[in-house]
């Protein structure tokens, strides 16, 4: 069982570090269809720099061993920016097609996060630190 939630783990969170480094560069460097997207979404284009780092730094936490709280806030941080994301293609009337890719990045964010290995939870570090 523990191999096997490994896997999924491992290739959840890889899936999800490639979605949102791309998404994360794609923002970054302002490519004209994402920046006609956030134009139409309704938000100003410095919003896709912020996303744009944020999202690259947080595959970086996810992907290095140990800090634990960071990852948590990372998890929560995709989940957020995505649902956002739905939101906001439901807000202005877009069609279902739009919300592919955010909802798949949603369902990845989730199974990463919970098919992380003990090592990489943030109870488990406390209770490591305790024994210590």
């Amino acid at each position: 069982m523990e191999k096997r939630n490994r896997i999924i783990y491992w290739i959840a969170t890889i899936w999800l570090a490639l979605g949102m480094t791309s998404t994360g560069i794609v923002q970054i460097i302002k490519m004209k269809e994402e920046a006609d997207m956030m134009t139409h979404l309704g938000y100003p284009d410095y919003f896709m720099t912020i996303i744009g780092v944020w999202k690259i730094l947080g595959v970086v936490v996810l992907l290095i061993p140990r800090f634990p709280l960071l990852k948590e806030w990372t998890y929560a941080g995709f989940f957020f920016a995505m649902s956002g994301a739905v939101f906001s293609h439901l807000a202005v009337g877009d069609a279902a097609k739009d919300l592919f890719g955010p909802v798949l990045l949603i369902v990845l964010t989730i199974v990463s996060w919970y098919f992380r290995p003990a090592e990489r939870r943030l109870i488990a570090s406390q209770h490591l630190t305790k024994a210590m």
